[in-house]
């Protein structure tokens, strides 16, 4: 096994511990997600659903966020590995593809996988085509020029 699939397989246990503590009283679907920070530290979050589901935190964000609150630079994240249970791996939302956009570096990698053999990964390039960045904000909002 090489260094990648060792970091892979790694995150994906952290990810697999995280889903255990799921709160998805209404979809019953857990998730659970792990990231590296730049430090080699791992971060984990699980989903964490609302009755009022727009207030749902998916478990890609949370383990994203846990990384900027301990003080993980945004664009220093290289790896983020999403788990589901059973046989399907499960591609992020586009809120957590936005997010992962913003916050993960620029050669990052995201990892889906399961229980099963199915994997899917996408570089930062790809998992957002024409993401909506700071750019955009500076450019044509409001004050800008």
């Amino acid at each position: 096994m090489n260094q990648p699939e060792r970091a892979v397989m790694e995150l994906k246990e952290h990810a697999r511990k995280a889903a255990a503590n799921s709160y998805s009283p209404y979809s019953r679907f857990p998730v659970g997600a792990a990231v590296a920070g730049a430090s080699g530290r791992i971060y984990a979050g699980c989903n964490v659903e609302n009755a009022s589901f727009g207030l749902t935190q998916c478990a890609e964000r949370t383990a994203l966020t846990a990384a900027i609150a301990d003080g993980a630079a945004p664009g220093s994240l290289g790896l983020l590995v999403i788990y589901t249970p059973g046989e399907v791996a499960h591609p992020p939302c586009g809120a957590c593809r936005q997010v992962m956009h913003e916050l993960m570096a620029e050669d990052s990698l995201v990892v889906s996988c399961c229980d099963g053999d199915d994997l899917h990964a996408w570089r930062n390039s790809e998992h957002l085509p024409q993401p909506f960045s700071a750019d955009a904000i500076l450019r044509g909002g409001p004050g800008g020029s």
